[in-house]
């Protein structure tokens, strides 16, 4: 099963994309395992997901916990929180 996975801010800057299409294995099954599995792609993504409790996730444009299930997802977003100013 084929997800976009959308990259934005210093997530996208390290990973040197935008946005791309994946196919996980079947094990990833939630938003931690994802980004586990992407950490493992090459050192553009450990960088990216060095310190994964800051990144915030999104599946089809909602929020979520990184337990989310991504089963059903057409679409997961990985930013760095928002701060104000």
């Amino acid at each position: 099963m084929a997800i976009k996975i959308r990259y934005f801010a210093w997530v996208r800057e390290q990973t040197g994309r935008d946005e791309e299409e994946l196919s996980p294995p079947d094990e990833v099954a939630t938003v931690a395992d994802l980004m586990a599995w992407l950490k493992g792609r090459g050192p553009e993504y450990a960088a990216a997901f060095a310190k994964p409790e800051v990144i915030r996730a999104a599946i089809d444009q909602s929020h979520v916990k990184h337990d989310a299930p991504i089963a059903e997802a057409r679409e997961i977003a990985f930013f760095p929180p928002v701060t104000g100013g």
